[in-house]
């Protein structure tokens, strides 16, 4: 068995793993920005605490993230400092919003291309008020096929699916739109 560095402990991760660390290392990520406000040498004190009371008191080389946490939360709190150990929060949902391009051929009417487009714009103009994390197109190859007149896929209607999604991709790129991605189906 390899023997492990003096400043580091191994840690259990959620999924089943173990993971052999630096307490330091561990301390910086788990504190994240918060670390820039406080002194280095009460961190690395804080830290060593740490270490020292799982490896020498406990007698212990595994711990999870969680007890490490709660073990350095509880010694920065001895050295004066207010620190609330918060679990993570799950990512929220994103808003998606979608269209049907199939639909928007139809409803573009006998113009074709010549109406579709401007029609397309605008659409993604309305979807873009919704302030939206994902915009997403769907029934772009019936589309493509309505407004070219095909019954079969061919190099035209190949040509004209290239250029309705590379006009979303310029559309949304003028937008304002933050993080907003562009699913085109």
């Amino acid at each position: 068995m390899i023997q492990l560095r003096s400043d580091c402990l191994v840690f259990k991760l959620a999924n089943g793993d173990a993971i052999p660390c630096s307490v330091e290392q561990v301390t910086v990520e788990l504190m994240g920005d918060a670390i820039e406000t406080l002194d280095p040498d009460l961190i690395r004190h804080a830290a060593a605490a740490v270490l020292h009371y799982f490896k020498h008191e406990q007698g212990r080389e595994y711990v999870s993230i969680n007890e490490f946490s709660e073990a350095l939360e509880h010694v920065l709190q001895g050295f004066g400092l207010t620190v609330k150990n918060e679990p993570e929060t799950p990512p929220k949902q994103g808003r998606i919003v979608r269209t049907d391009l199939r639909q928007l051929a139809c409803d573009s009417g006998k113009g074709f291309e010549l109406h579709f487009f401007p029609c397309l714009r605008k659409e993604m103009e309305k979807q873009m008020v919704k302030s939206p994390n994902v915009i997403c197109f769907t029934g772009l190859r019936s589309c493509v096929k309505q407004l070219v007149g095909a019954q079969r896929w061919s190099v035209r209607c190949q040509t004209l699916n290239d250029q309705i999604v590379e006009y979303l991709r310029e559309c949304l790129h003028r937008e304002p739109h933050g993080d907003c991605a562009l699913v085109v189906q």
